[in-house]
């Protein structure tokens, strides 16, 4: 059964292929709506319990997974669990550790990875991706992965 998100829902982001996922910062309420099916969440420290599946990531604000090997296997499943899930991507405030986290799904989806951070500015968020190294971060994945 496919269960994804509604293409006009705040925080939703489109992939090239039709992918929805959702991006949210955790510090705002649980937008109004059907909950996801699947959660990755990128926090230095564990989120706590919620009502759906989750992965956690530890990714301290502003910077890079700490391990950046389990952040790739965790993109990679959240990419293929939003062809028939509703996924959500979530950090603090929403823009930078989502937003290098959506770029990445770009990448796995087919955007280059020196064009997915424009792309994710474009249809998430202007202010995704905050910093150098996790524009680098991205640029670099597609590789790395």
């Amino acid at each position: 059964m496919i269960t994804t998100w509604e293409p006009t829902a705040a925080g939703v982001l489109r992939l090239p292929s039709g992918r929805l996922v959702r991006g949210r910062g955790l510090r705002h309420p649980l937008p109004q709506g059907p909950r996801p099916v699947f959660a990755l969440y990128l926090l230095g420290r564990r989120p706590p319990a919620v009502a759906w599946e989750t992965r956690w990531i530890r990714w301290p604000d502003f910077w890079l997974p700490s391990d950046r090997a389990a952040a790739a296997e965790a993109l990679r499943e959240a990419w293929k669990r939003a062809e028939t899930e509703r996924v959500e991507i979530a950090c603090g405030g929403g823009y930078g550790r989502t937003g290098t986290a959506l770029a990445c799904l770009a990448v796995l989806d087919g955007v280059q990875g020196d064009e997915a951070v424009a792309y994710v500015r474009r249809h998430y968020a202007a202010r995704a991706v905050e910093t150098p190294w996790q524009r680098r971060f991205v640029a670099r994945f597609g590789g790395s992965a």
